[in-house]
């Protein structure tokens, strides 16, 4: 089998709920999503997809995801995308770094591997553990009233896992996370998440500040090491996100004893296939995992599902339903969510039906 076209498409898609804000002003009110089409001699078509979180939240840009794409695609035309290792090192052979613009032909290449072999891409990827996967829901940073009703609101909502976004004025957040434990019933999960917002002496005075708290500390500072140092006066659980943007990263972060779990997140790191091999490795070396991405729709989320989905149980910490973040839709067939509990969607590959009358005309077009 052979890739014969490439197609890839831009498509805004704005966010449900308004704006979403982290610390320190970062905000974004859409993906700006890239969205790729494989299609193969044979007739099947793979999908992917990627959008950053605005331009601040990592070295990740929408139009520098579609740039980087348009120099790439050509050299694919002709591979045979079942065999994933030779793609990816193709890949980053013609093009050095940047794995955020690799992520959606990964993505694509791993759809149409799974499709022509009849599976779902769950499968490929190890098997399925479970049925259903857990998600949690983010509590944006705001005043400190308007975030407890938001997460008391999500809470009503069924949910029991909140991420809460903190990394800013800390005195500010020592109040705001106090205010959401308030009003969250007692066994409610929180993940007080910093988005290495923090100095380790902003982030030892937050955690010193909320002891009496049962969260779990997720990126305080920008470096592994600031986070280690974190780390050795915590009594909390601590995991990684940021930090983490190749298998290099989590090995440093195992040998440091840096942390207790990871996100991974797909388009940081390059892809499904990349995502999945220091996925397995992290999880034989004792890491707690989440598997999401940066962002997307119902593309990128069934990639997430079908990743998260093949985590073993105990190792899986939760993950994120994306799809349901954003107005617009590209797909039927998406992952079904049902509460707080997502599953995958019926069929071989990511499962997925996309509508490309819905995806507008595309950027690219490529013949082979």
């Amino acid at each position: 089998m052979k890739i014969k076209t490439i197609k890839a498409f831009r498509v805004l898609q704005p966010f449900v709920g308004g704006a979403y804000n982290m610390s320190k002003g970062r905000s974004a009110d859409a993906f700006d999503a890239v969205i790729v089409a494989m299609i193969s001699d044979s007739g099947l078509t793979g999908w992917g997809e990627m959008a950053p979180l605005g331009n601040f939240y990592s070295p990740a840009f929408a139009s520098g995801a579609r740039a980087g794409v348009t120099e790439i695609a050509p050299h694919l035309l002709g591979q045979d995308p079942r065999a994933l290792g030779s793609v990816g090192r193709l890949m980053d052979t013609v093009f050095k770094g940047h794995p955020y613009v690799k992520s959606a032909l990964d993505m694509a290449c791993s759809d149409l591997a799974a499709r022509a072999a009849g599976v779902p891409l769950v499968t490929l990827l190890g098997g399925r553990e479970g049925e259903r996967a857990e998600l949690y829901k983010v509590v944006t940073h705001g005043e400190v009233d308007a975030m407890a009703a938001t997460a008391a609101r999500i809470v009503a909502e069924g949910f029991r896992r909140l991420q809460v976004k903190v990394g800013g004025d800390v005195r500010g957040d020592i109040d705001r996370v106090h205010a959401v434990a308030g009003a969250v019933p007692k066994g409610t999960v929180l993940f007080c998440d910093a988005n290495a917002g923090w100095t380790p002496f902003q982030a030892r005075q937050f955690a010193d500040a909320t002891r009496d708290i049962d969260y779990v500390f997720e990126q305080p500072c920008t470096t592994i090491e600031e986070c280690l140092s974190v780390r050795r006066m915590l009594d909390k659980p601590m995991v990684l996100d940021e930090s983490v943007a190749s298998l290099g990263d989590m090995l440093d972060i195992h040998r440091k004893g840096a942390a207790d779990g990871l996100t991974l997140k797909i388009s940081r790191l390059g892809g499904v296939t990349k995502t999945r091999q220091i996925r397995d490795l992290a999880v034989d070396l004792g890491f707690m995992i989440t598997v999401e991405d940066t962002g997307g729709a119902e593309i990128d989320t069934a990639a997430m599902a079908h990743l998260s989905l093949s985590t073993p149980e105990e190792r899986r910490l939760h993950a994120i339903a994306f799809h349901e973040w954003v107005t617009v839709r590209t797909a039927s067939n998406r992952p079904p969510v049902e509460r707080n509990r997502m599953g995958l969607p019926d069929g071989p590959g990511l499962g997925i039906d996309v509508r490309e009358d819905l995806l507008g005309v595309p950027f690219l077009e490529l013949e082979g």
